[in-house]
Order: structure tokens, then sequence, then C-alpha cells
């Protein structure tokens, strides 16, 4: 019998790409998102399932569920991909924002796992990968909230991993350095301005420009966290994290080698005006 799995967030970057790679292995994938009707490349696909899942609705994250199982006649692995990135100076994100980054990014993934967890202690096993990032490791400056949400989802997953081992299934977690996908086009649509914050100018500044120069082609693609998150899934072996992006792994590299104030001090070096980094 294939394997079966379900994606949320799928109508495009990561989560298409992921239902693309798994549907190519053979895998059955119930490929799941906000706005199905608008889908025209998944619906093609003879074992991708697309289905209604918004993660702010219970309903919907249910009858998602039991219809990828009625469909499939089962799920063994959950991809927990759904989520946006809440950028900005921490004083002009609104708490209506800030709560928004959390039902979206934490709540809503617990709550998706809740849902799934039933069927997979019912057949004795599954996987759940959930997808951080870089920025729940190694944050940086304009990242306040989403990394808080990453970092949230971080500690979670660690502790659910002893939780869920005593019923056999897997939590993982997939952390992707910068993705070039619709992610950030979004983030960058929601980025939080004050106009009246105008003692941040200089700051936003050079970090606009420092940013800038990230995007230099130099980065994992979608397909190939696509490809990570599969090994995540199949290599059978109790590996908690999984980092992918040549912009990321030396960044974890250096938070794990250096004492905590050797590692702030070559990150304040880089992410902060001159004067501020050596006091």
């Amino acid at each position: 019998m294939k394997k079966v799995i379900l994606i949320t967030g799928a109508s495009s970057g990561l989560g298409k790409a992921t239902s693309m790679y798994f549907a190519n292995q053979g895998w059955n994938v119930v490929a799941t998102m906000r706005n199905p009707e608008k889908e025209q490349d998944l619906i093609n696909v003879p074992n991708i399932h697309v289905s209604r899942l918004d993660v702010q609705d219970t309903n919907s994250i249910r009858t998602a569920i039991e219809t990828g199982i009625r469909h499939f006649g089962r799920i063994d692995a959950l991809v927990n991909n759904a989520g946006y990135g809440q950028q900005g100076i921490f004083e002009a994100v609104t708490p209506e924002k800030i709560r928004e980054q959390f039902e979206v990014n934490v709540f809503g993934l617990m709550e998706v796992t809740r849902a799934v967890l039933p069927h997979f202690r019912k057949q004795k096993g599954g996987t759940i990968v959930n997808v951080t990032s870089g920025a729940g490791r190694v944050t940086v400056p304009l990242l306040s909230i989403y990394s808080a949400s990453k970092y949230a989802v971080e500690g979670y997953s660690e502790s659910l991993s002893y939780e869920l081992a005593s019923q056999n299934i897997k939590v993982k977690i997939v952390e992707p350095g910068y993705i070039v996908t619709d992610f950030y086009k979004r983030a960058a649509h929601e980025f939080a301005n004050d106009p009246s914050l105008t003692d941040y100018n200089d700051f936003l500044a050079d970090m606009n420009a420092l940013f800038s120069s990230f995007n230099d082609g130099q980065n994992a693609t979608a397909d190939d966290v696509a490809g990570t998150i599969y090994k995540a899934v199949t290599d059978g072996t109790p590996t908690l994290r999984y980092v992918i992006g040549p912009d990321l792994e030396p960044m974890i590299a250096l938070r794990d080698s250096h004492p905590d104030h050797e590692y702030m001090t070559i990150m304040r070096s880089r992410f902060m005006p001159k004067a501020f980094a050596e006091k």
C-alpha cells in the first residue's frame, strides 16, 4: 500500500514543492490550502488530493484529515508547513499582528497536530515534520515576532518528540535558511511600518542594505527543502533537526561551537551599528 502524507500550506512555495516531490516518489499526497478552488497544478496529479485546510479554522482541519483518510485509507505523515513571516521593528508591529502570527505559526500548527494524533495512535505510528526556520535558532534584526513564533515551535516540537516516541510517532524539525518563494513576497507586503518611529530610520536603512546583499543566488531552493523533508520522513532515524541552506548552516555551526558571549559578539558585529556593537 502506498504511503500517504498530509501537507499544510501547499498552495505555493515549500508546500507545493513538497507535495510534488512526495508524489514523484510514489506517495499519495493530501495537499491542503486555504483556497483549493484556485489551485491549477496539483489538481492534475493523479496521486494528489487537494483539500481545504485553514489552520485558524478547527472544523476545516478536522474535515481535511477525515477526507484524506477516506480518500487514501490512511495518513502516515504530516508536514506542518503553513505559516507566514511577520517582519519589522517590534514597536511597529501591532498587538493584533503579533497574535495573528502566533495563531497561524504556533497555535494553528498545534491544532493540526492535535487533530491527526488519534489516527496515528490508532495505527501505532506516524511521522510529524514541523517546518520551522533558521530564525528559530539564530535570529536576526527585524524578525522578533516571527522568530518568537518559530522558537516556540522548536521548543514545542522537541518536548513533544519525547511524549510521542512512547506511541511510535516520530517528530522532526526542518529548518530552512533563506528560500526564494512567495513566502518572502508576503513577508515584504506584511512588513510593519510606523512612520512616526523616525529614530529607527538609519538602522532600517542599514539593515535593508545588508539583507538585500543576502539574495545573491547562494541559497537552497524549495526543491532542496522538499528533499530534506522527504529525508526526514523516510530515513528511519531518531534525528530531530534537519538544517538546510548554505546561508544557514555556518550560522548554526557558529552558535553551536561558541560560548554565547562570543557568538553574540560576532553577530552584533554584523547586524548592529559599529558604535553600539562595540559596547
